[in-house]
C-alpha cells in the first residue's frame, strides 16, 4: 500500500495538517477530503516515490563487517585479499 501525503488547502488548519501528514491507504482508496484531527479542507501531494534501484549496499564492506562475515577480493592469479571483516587471514592463496 502506498503512503500518500496530504496538506491543507485553505486558511484553516491544525498542526498536523498544516506541515502536512503522511496517510497509508490503498490505491482504490478515495483520497481524504477533510483532516480527522480539525476538518480541515485537505489536498493530496505529489511525492517521489521511495525506489531501491538495486542490491548493490548488501555486499558493501560496511554492511558485510555488521554481519559478522568476511569478503575477500582477488588480487592475483589464486591470490585474495581481504577486503571486510576481521575473521581470517589477510591473505589468501590457493
Amino acid at each position: 500500500m502506498p503512503i500518500h501525503v496530504y496538506q491543507a488547502s485553505g486558511d484553516e488548519h491544525c498542526a498536523q495538517c498544516r506541515n502536512g501528514f503522511e496517510q497509508l491507504e490503498k490505491m482504490s482508496a478515495e483520497p481524504l477530503s477533510n483532516c480527522p484531527q480539525c476538518g480541515a479542507a485537505l489536498r493530496r501531494c505529489i511525492t517521489a516515490p521511495a525506489v531501491i534501484s538495486s542490491d548493490g549496499h548488501l555486499l558493501s564492506p560496511g554492511h558485510i563487517e555488521k554481519h559478522g562475515f568476511t569478503q575477500y577480493k582477488k588480487v592475483g592469479q589464486g591470490e585474495y585479499e581481504r577486503t571486510a571483516g576481521s575473521n581470517g587471514p589477510d591473505k589468501l592463496k590457493a
